[in-house]
């Protein structure tokens, strides 16, 4: 496997290190982790990434449907796999997509939100959707601003972990 591209975490290699800590910072004092196994590791790095993300039709018109929204999920997904990131889930209404990607650190969110916004909509523009057609007109399909959000523990747990730690004498 490439040093570049990520793995995910083996929680079973590093279990019997993990006894030997005292409250083992990141997993049991502040509870970022649900499951050991989504931690992913690169070549110097481990990381759990998850960004949140929305996208609006242009001119936020209604033009999804069930056909589309498949669709898409199949295209956000493989766009994905090519920034060796993982669309953990995908769901949306007849004007609006959200989406939860974990991603590596190398990756700027504003790079992988351009692909996926790009494809999708060069993608779905050639299949000529009939509620598209309709009530869109020129090559867009998305409005130019997103959402995205930044997925882990809450500020308050973060801030109550840093404030915890002890500095040496």
């Amino acid at each position: 496997m490439s040093a570049l591209k990520s793995r995910h975490f083996n929680a079973d290699i590093y279990k019997s290190e993990f006894e030997y800590l005292p409250d083992f910072h990141i997993f049991n004092t502040v509870g970022l982790m649900e499951n050991l196994n989504d931690i992913r590791t690169g070549r110097h790095c481990v990381f759990m990434l998850h960004v949140h993300l929305v996208f609006v039709t242009r001119y936020r018109r209604g033009v999804f449907t069930k056909e589309i929204l498949d669709e898409l999920q199949i295209i956000f997904s493989g766009v994905c796999k090519d920034f060796e990131a993982e669309l953990v889930e995908f769901d949306g209404e007849d004007d609006h997509v959200h989406l939860l990607v974990a991603y590596p650190p190398k990756i700027a969110v504003s790079h992988l939100v351009n692909s996926l916004k790009g494809v999708s909509s060069r993608l779905i523009r050639k299949r000529d959707f009939p509620s598209i057609r309709r009530k869109l007109w020129g090559k867009s399909l998305w409005s130019p601003s997103y959402f995205a959000g930044s997925c882990g523990a809450p500020l308050s747990a973060l801030k109550q972990y840093i404030e915890s730690q002890r500095a040496p004498n």
